[in-house]
């Protein structure tokens, strides 16, 4: 099968489209026909080493959208399946190869470039709006990276609960119209933003932070933190670790949650399910939709890299295979 391989650390040269072997399945395990992937941040910290160690060669890759080509005995599925998933071993390839408790079937009428789109995204931002940061109506947010992917989706789960207020923050003001058509009510960028959050909540402060970035957003996040708010910590797209003194925390009575997508699929997957099914009635129902800025064929993967590090996009990024 074609693919894209990975042997060493490095820059977006560092990826082969190439010939490998196609997966073999094991028990509880099934074959994805690729159609679509996406492209994650997180691919550029693994590619770049900013992501642990390297076993190579490696693919890339989180998740796809596609076709169930092959079961393990007594499975719940069958060839032919349409399916979202997040298989092991990488997805920049033709196929893949995935736990079934980390595949879900996807509705006849969601089209596979919008089913490519979320399952990273949308699965990790509904957990993080209903389960970790518990928003309220009432509430004044403010989401960080409110163009990528996981802020689009934030902003318009924000909306659908009929959230207060909506502060999101770009790193440049040319995704102020789109930010804003997806639901955001004010724009700022990462130097003002705690500023703002104060002037707009009367110096109380926003009680929920959604915060991918890291570094020094997350000190700022902490100046415009309400009592008893909660700081949402889920990324270090800056390449810095965030900093807290725990005085910031106690006598405030806030608070700071993490949370990781990859740690959960890991340990936790059976906590995933309901979630998808949720998200994917909300886009199947067309209440939630992700702009797709472009898609890259397979052999492409290089030019895909290098528009996600070039930050000048907004929504998703695709490769079709």
């Amino acid at each position: 099968m074609k693919a894209v391989l990975q042997t060493e650390f490095g820059d977006s040269g560092v990826l082969k489209y190439t010939d490998v072997e196609i997966p073999k399945i094991g028990k509880k395990e099934v074959l994805i026909k690729v159609a679509y992937t996406s492209v994650n941040y997180a691919d550029i910290k693994k590619r770049t080493g900013n992501k642990g160690k390297g076993n190579f060669p490696l693919i890339l890759g989180l998740d796809v959208a596609g076709t169930i080509e092959e079961v393990s005995a007594d499975s719940s599925f069958s060839k032919g399946d349409r399916v979202i998933a997040f298989p092991k071993g990488g997805t920049y390839a033709e196929f893949g190869v995935a736990n079934e408790q980390l595949v879900f079937k996807i509705p006849d009428n969601l089209s596979f470039e919008q089913a490519a789109a979320m399952p990273t995204v949308s699965i990790l931002s509904y957990i993080l709006f209903y389960e970790i940061g518990q928003v309220k109506k009432a509430d004044t947010i403010v989401i960080h990276s409110a163009a990528g992917g996981v802020g689009s989706m934030l902003v318009q789960l924000a909306k659908l609960a009929g959230v207060q207020k909506v502060i999101g923050t770009v790193g440049n003001l040319k995704k102020e119209n789109y930010v804003k058509r997806l639901g955001v009510d004010v724009v700022c960028t990462y130097e003002t933003f705690a500023e703002e959050v104060l002037k707009q909540t009367n110096n109380l402060g926003a009680n929920v932070i959604f915060d991918s970035v890291a570094g020094e957003v997350t000190s700022r996040s902490l100046e415009c933190l309400a009592l008893y708010g909660t700081l949402v910590q889920f990324g270090n797209s800056s390449g810095k670790a965030g900093t807290l003194k725990t005085s910031d925390v106690h006598s405030s009575c806030r608070n700071v949650k993490g949370f990781s997508l990859g740690t959960t699929r890991k340990h936790d997957p059976a906590r995933l399910a309901p979630v998808a099914e949720k998200v994917l009635e909300l886009f199947a129902t067309n209440k939630i939709t992700l702009p797709i800025e472009r898609i890259f064929d397979l052999s492409d993967a290089v030019q895909a890299h290098r528009l996600i590090e070039s930050r000048n996009y907004e929504g998703k990024i695709l490769i079709k295979i």
